[in-house]
Formats: C-alpha cells, structure tokens, sequence
C-alpha cells in the first residue's frame, strides 16, 4: 500500500485512515470483498493495531463495512441500500465545512446554564428582570403595529435607521445620516459582515486580549492571522498596535473602549486620541464595539472613537442587545456609505434584510419616553449588582481572588491568587449550580475568569459566589 497516514495532520491517523479506506470503497479499489485483518493493514501503515480498530469501528457505525469476530472486516454488503442508495458520511461533512463551530467549552457551558437550578453568571447578557417588559406591552396596546410586512429596505428600516442617527448624535456626539446606518441581528452579525466582506484569508487583524473576541470562530472560520493587545487599566497600549503593524501589516483593529469585555477596562483618553492617529498614519480601520457606554453608572459618557474620528477610519458598531434586550436582534453599523451598502448587500444575500417587527418595536421603545428613564433604572440596577457581587467575593472569597471594579457594564474580571486547575474547578462549580466563563475562552492569561453580574439576578449574587466558593474549596483540598 503506497498511502499513509499523515502525522503532521491535525485529523486524528484512525480518521484518516478510515477517510482512505471509505474512498478507495467508492472508486471501486475495494468492493464486496475482505479488507486487510487489523493486524496486516496495522503494518502496513505501520500504526498501532487498536488505530486500525478505530477506524473500522468509525466505517462500521457509518454503514460502510461489516464486521464478525474470528471472521474479520468486509465491505458491506448492503452499502448501497435496498435501492442503491447511501447514508453521506455527515462526520465528514462536519469537519470540513469553512465555519468553525464553536469551542467545546463554550457549547458545555451554553448547554448547562439552561438548566433551571444553574445559576447564570456566565452568558453575556441582561437578566430577565432588567428587560422594559411593561414598556413594550404599553407600546403594543398604545399603538398597534400597521406597517408593511414584507421585504424592507437592505439596510434597515428607514424610520428606524433616523432614529439611531438622531439617537448616536444626542447620546455620543456621533454626527451621520440615516444612508450611514446598517440594522443588523445584533452586533455579532455586523462583525460577521465586516469581516466576510472586508477582509480575506491571510489578512492579519488585531484584538484585545482578553476579549471577547477570543471565544468567536468568524475570525479563524475566515482564515485570518490574529495578532493580540494586550489590555491594561487604561485599555489596549497604542505602541504595542504600532510594533504589531511594522511586523505584519495589520489590515484592521477590533476594539471594545469602554467598560472592556471581560475586563471593564475603559479605554483613556490620551490613548484613544493616540490610536485614532495611528490609523490615520497607517490607514488601519478599527471596529469600534460599544455595547455599554450608556451604562456608564455615574451618568458620564466617553467620547467614543467615532466620534472624535475625523477621517472616515472607523467602523461604528453597537446594538440593544446590552442596554434592553438581547431578544430583539437590533444592532447597528455606521460607517462611510459605500462600507454600508456592501455589508447591506451581503446582509440582504443572507437573510433579505432585518426583520421588520422588531424594528418596529425598538423604533417606537427608542423615540418614547420611556427610553431614558429605563437607562436610568439600568445603571442604577447594574451598580448594585455589581456592588452585591464584590461584597460576596469579599465576605466568602477573602484574599482568594482579585480584582478591578468595573464602573460600567455587566462583567467583573477576576484573577484567582494561585494556581487552579481551571478545567476542574469550571466542572466543580457546575456540579455545585454556578456557571462562570473562564479566562482560557477570552484570552491567553492563566488563572483568571468572568463574573457576569448583569445576567444574575439580584437574589441569586450571593448564593452564586457562595456555591463558587465551595467548589474552589473542594479544589483545593
């Protein structure tokens, strides 16, 4: 046998093994007939025996060989079906596909904080008692929707569309017209669209770390090169963009400036001016993700890079997604009006443009009077959950874990004083009912994790850190 398996190959050797074997079956290399015992094909590829067992378990339980001990492995009999027909081999499909799915950790903790007793520090989002639910319910009585419900325009809702840019102009000082403004599902979805349409495989592109950014697979599902900034109190280090640049010409920077994701970092002002010369020196676009500078809990919004951007260099994203609710799918892009109606092209070949009820109802939320007072009643709730999450961290936690407080946003970035195996410790605290993100998801820094205070409830804080603690204790011994 010529073929053999590659070991500088990520794929596991039995899967490739089992992949050459499936496609000299199809071309006819291999038909009704017996394939080499385990332990010939094992020296022939000179592998383990138990990796040739591997692999014709793998073609066994997809249909394709059969198997009888003392008489060895066969191609099937029946593999074309009782009408010449064949189950595709979906496994394969799967690892092939061009979008990555996401982290098996991600998908773990995803799937344990829906269970009812768990309590949820960890998805980055508002707790259901934050959400302007009688505000909605007023606006649906008030005022019954008689809009048009068919395809809308590419991008976004024109109504709607006005009400951000005069929304952007009152709160952030960002001057633009509604033809600058994208709608799209949420903020993920716009940086899914720059990233598809503005850049290509072998682009290198920098981020925070941590960050988010981290736990997204559009990066690598797109083939890019990811170079990392590391983020401090003040935000990320200007000079550091500079040195990454000289060294491998970065093609855009996504940045997060006020109150970081997972870091609640703010992003100072000597450094936001720094940064915005750098791109206009170099010509490097930044993304600017601002999801929570209207929680701000002192009141004071920061200029935002957009706004302070003179030459055009900055792609503006937001959503409500942080500041309402994740449920109405209502973000936005600004930018310069050729950028936005390339990414309304493409958002319109994916799904025909937003859907038009939500962009309704965050229209009318957004124009009323209700809008102000609920971002009131936001910052405010915000505080005292993030205020509820340290004071439990100090009572049951002691000198166990540090960290920096934020003043806005719904995250609280904690450093255990120690080494921890964070794996255990993440399995532990989901035995015990509490549900956390760990550093390794947002960044390359050991030892640290993510408090979401913004997504427990308020009654649930303290028992939260409490079950955190005995889980650490029960790691520690």
């Amino acid at each position: 046998m010529e073929w053999k398996p590659n070991r500088a190959d990520k794929k596991p050797i039995y899967k490739q093994i089992a992949d050459y074997i499936e496609q000299a079956i199809s071309t006819g290399i291999y038909t009704s007939q017996m394939l080499p015992s385990e332990r010939t094909l094992a020296e022939e590829l000179q592998v383990n025996r138990s990796t040739v067992i591997a692999a014709y378990e793998e073609l066994q339980s997809l249909g394709i060989v059969e198997r009888k001990k003392g008489s060895g492995t066969r191609v099937s009999t029946d593999i074309w079906g009782l009408e010449h027909r064949r189950i595709p081999n979906w496994s394969r499909y799967l690892e092939r596909g061009s979008f990555l799915p996401n982290l098996p950790l991600v998908q773990r903790i995803r799937k344990e904080t829906q269970e009812p007793d768990m309590i949820n520090m960890a998805s980055g989002e508002l707790s259901p008692s934050l959400f302007p639910n009688e505000q909605f319910r007023k606006i649906l009585a008030e005022k019954p929707f008689t809009g048009y419900l068919g395809y809308d325009d590419p991008q976004g809702n024109e109504e709607l569309r006005v009400t951000i840019s005069n929304h952007v102009h009152e709160l952030k000082n960002i001057n633009i017209p509604a033809s600058s403004i994208l709608i799209t599902s949420g903020a993920q979805q716009a940086l899914h669209l720059i990233v598809q349409c503005l850049l290509k495989p072998g682009d290198a592109v920098a981020i925070e770390d941590p960050s988010y950014c981290f736990s997204l697979p559009i990066f690598h599902s797109a083939g890019l090169k990811i170079f990392r900034l590391p983020v401090d109190s003040q935000g990320v280090n200007p000079d550091n963009l500079i040195q990454l640049h000289k060294k491998h010409r970065i093609r855009m920077v996504f940045l997060n400036p006020d109150y970081q994701n997972p870091t609640g970092a703010v992003l100072s002002m000597e450094r936001r001016i720094q940064i915005l010369n750098i791109s206009a020196d170099f010509g490097i676009p930044i993304i600017e993700d601002d999801p929570y500078s209207l929680t701000s809990f002192d009141g004071v919004v920061n200029p935002t890079l957009k706004s302070m951007d003179d030459n055009g260099n900055v792609l503006y994203i937001s959503s409500l997604s942080k500041i309402i609710a994740s449920g109405l799918r209502i973000g936005w892009v600004i930018g310069p009006s050729k950028v936005i109606q390339r990414l309304a092209d493409a958002k319109q070949q994916v799904d025909f443009g937003h859907s038009v009820f939500p962009q309704w109802v965050a229209n009318q939320f957004l124009r009323s009077e209700s809008f102000e007072p609920h971002i009131h009643f936001l910052r405010n709730e915000l505080r005292q959950r993030r205020d509820l999450t340290v004071q439990s961290i100090n009572e049951l936690l002691d000198e166990k874990i540090s960290y920096s407080a934020p003043n806005g946003g719904i995250h609280l970035w904690c450093q255990l004083n120690g080494p921890i195996d964070e794996q255990k410790l993440l399995e532990e605290s989901i035995r015990k009912g509490i549900a956390f993100v760990p550093g390794s998801i947002l960044g390359t820094e050991k030892g640290w994790m993510r408090f979401t205070f913004g997504r427990a409830e308020t009654n649930s804080i303290h028992e939260g850190i409490y079950r955190f603690s005995q889980a650490l204790k029960n790691i520690e011994k």
